[in-house]
């Protein structure tokens, strides 16, 4: 039942960096727990410590070995981690399907290291919609950075940016990866590109590619601006992970220094206070929609008594009651 939930202690055991409780407060808001409100309530004042860094890019550029070996250079730091790997869902169970955990096993008996994979449920754009709970989550449990891993589904994962303080693209040589980057405007949400796979033939000319977008991009642009770095990595072998993890470092040195963290998390405030209030009013949608009232303006709409603009305001007119 709901009202059985002790928050409080779980909140508590969670802060206190007990996995179990961290583990099940993650449920809750993955499952839209009917007191997810309280839920995130009592963990806001405990949040705004985490380093948010998204890890996206196109599919088979290696992102759950760039992510574990960034696990391991954060750890060799002292840096407590939390990783949310953003997986596609199972059809049937709704459940991930990837299970990222599996490729991160030398973490597993890590307790400074916290994995999860979530499933898209269906959600576009890379990202569970619970994950912004998810973070706040593993942010209110201590954690110094949080990394979020995305699906790999191409056009829609720029939702990252949404989330991110700083937002990795992964691209590999080979693989026509500048392109199909560009056209889904990966390019456009970098704050570090990472040029995976870099002991394969065809990494310079990425390389290369890479640098003429970022010079044209920038001719577009007055005033002070984050240039973004190129890092070359082999994340199999652990080669130039240290670098990336410099890069990070110095873009949050500079969102600090130009007051761009605290916007950049407002935005991400904006958008996550909507979305909520959407996916209420939604839902409020939907009781009109069981109770027959979305049919019966429809029917009308059909039989040509309203038109469809005027059946919505009869809708929203009763939505607000």
């Amino acid at each position: 039942m709901a009202g059985s939930l002790d928050l409080d202690d779980l909140v508590g055991r969670a802060r206190d960096g007990q996995p179990r409780a961290v583990a099940r407060l993650l449920s809750l808001v993955e499952d839209a727990h009917p007191r997810v409100a309280e839920i995130a309530r009592a963990l806001t004042p405990h949040t705004g410590r985490a380093r948010v860094v998204g890890l996206t890019g196109p599919p088979g550029v290696g992102k759950s070995t760039s992510t574990s070996a960034l696990l391991t250079a954060l750890r060799a730091e002292g840096k407590r981690v939390g990783v949310l790997a953003i997986d596609p869902s199972s059809p049937f169970s709704g459940g991930a399907l990837l299970g990222d955990r599996i490729r991160m096993t030398e973490h597993a008996t890590d307790p400074g290291v916290f994995i999860r994979s979530m499933a898209t449920r269906g959600h576009l754009g890379g990202l569970s919609w619970a994950t912004p709970q998810a973070v706040r989550v593993l942010d209110a449990a201590g954690f110094d950075v949080v990394l979020i891993e995305t699906v790999g589904v191409g056009q829609s994962e720029v939702d990252v940016v949404k989330l991110a303080d700083t937002t990795v693209v992964l691209l590999a040589p080979g693989m026509g990866d500048g392109i199909q980057a560009a056209k889904a405007g990966v390019l456009e949400i970098a704050d570090v590109f990472v040029v995976n796979k870099a002991d394969r033939e065809g990494a310079d000319a990425t390389v290369h590619d890479l640098k003429q977008m970022i010079s044209l991009a920038r001719r577009e642009i007055r005033g002070a601006s984050w240039r973004q770095p190129i890092v070359r990595t082999v994340a199999a072998k652990g080669e130039g992970v240290d670098e990336v993890v410099r890069a990070l470092a110095s873009h949050h040195e500079w969102l600090v220094a130009h007051d761009e963290l605290s916007r950049r998390r407002a935005a991400r405030a904006r958008d996550e206070v909507e979305a909520i209030a959407v996916r209420r009013l939604r839902a409020e949608l939907a009781d009109l929609r069981g109770g027959g009232r979305l049919g019966e303006v429809a029917e009308r709409v059909v039989a040509r008594e309203l038109d469809p603009f005027a059946a919505a305001e009869e809708l929203i007119a009763d939505l607000r009651g």
